[in-house]
């Protein structure tokens, strides 16, 4: 028995750009510990693995190291995969059923439109530490949010964000499961600028992250009073998001291309 499995560069319109998905389709569910396996030796920020339920499709994610309750690159991939693959027709919506929810995703003319639940956003404390893991000094940080279990990190200015060198042992000590950075970008077209970290869970850099843009939209739609967003993750791969803020809910836009298919012999 084998699995069908593709490797799908998400939020790029080209190969080897943008944040690369694991994509496993399965026809039925299989044990926690085969997945935990399959994104392990994947060794991707994230794979995802889906099979039919209700309607539409179960979707999990698992980093090489931790399942995750949201990520929006694998769920763009995997709505990437299913219209490509012919699973789903290309006039369907895909609905994903996911431990945040009902997901949505539908082909719009700029890509693939993600619906995703906003985060609420709260005020955070300094960490002591914080700025030093980072690779940042103390007078860079403007402003600390936390949403969820992660932190959002504000920087003066883009520059900041682009060149910064995380020491991610120190990163992994503090109390943040994950660390997205964010300023204003000056460049014309794109709103705001921002790198992601994970290292303890087996992430030290996401390419790109659908999932931290579910907070940083609500953020920078708030500080620039418009509901409509582009959003540059700055990472070396880089990804290209567009943003709308509407009723609670974000939608993520981009493209996203396939670049490995194959099969998976070690089946569960």
């Amino acid at each position: 028995m084998t699995l069908p499995i593709y490797i799908v560069d998400a939020f790029t319109e080209k190969a080897f750009g943008g944040n690369p998905a694991a994509v496993c389709l399965l026809q039925a569910p299989v044990p926690e510990d085969y997945m935990s396996r399959v994104a392990a030796e994947m060794n991707l920020s994230e794979t995802a693995f889906l099979w039919p339920e209700n309607g539409g499709y179960r979707l999990r994610w698992f980093t090489p190291a931790a399942e995750v309750k949201l990520c929006g690159h694998a769920t763009l991939a995997s709505a990437h995969t299913l219209w490509e693959t012919g699973v789903l027709s290309a006039d369907k919506r895909a609905e994903f059923h996911t431990l945040s929810g009902l997901l949505t995703a539908e082909r719009s003319g700029e890509g693939i439109t993600l619906s995703f639940p906003a985060y609420e956003l709260t005020p955070a404390e300094p960490i002591a530490g914080l700025a030093s893991a980072l690779g940042l000094q103390e007078e860079d940080v403007e402003e600390l949010w936390h949403y969820a279990d992660n932190l959002i990190v504000t920087l003066k200015d883009e520059s900041q964000v682009r060149s910064m060198s995380p020491v991610f042992t120190a990163l992994t000590a503090l109390p943040p499961r994950a660390v997205a950075v964010t300023a204003r970008s000056r460049e014309d077209g794109i709103d705001f600028v921002s790198r992601f970290f994970a290292p303890s869970i087996g992430v030290n850099e996401d390419p790109v992250t659908g999932s931290a843009h579910t907070a940083l939209a609500s953020l920078w739609s708030e500080r620039l009073e418009r509901r409509e967003l582009t959003a540059y993750q700055a990472s070396g791969r880089g990804g290209l998001l567009r943003l709308r803020v509407s009723d609670g809910r974000i939608y993520l836009t981009g493209r996203a291309v396939t670049v490995v298919s194959g099969q998976l012999h070690a089946a569960p």
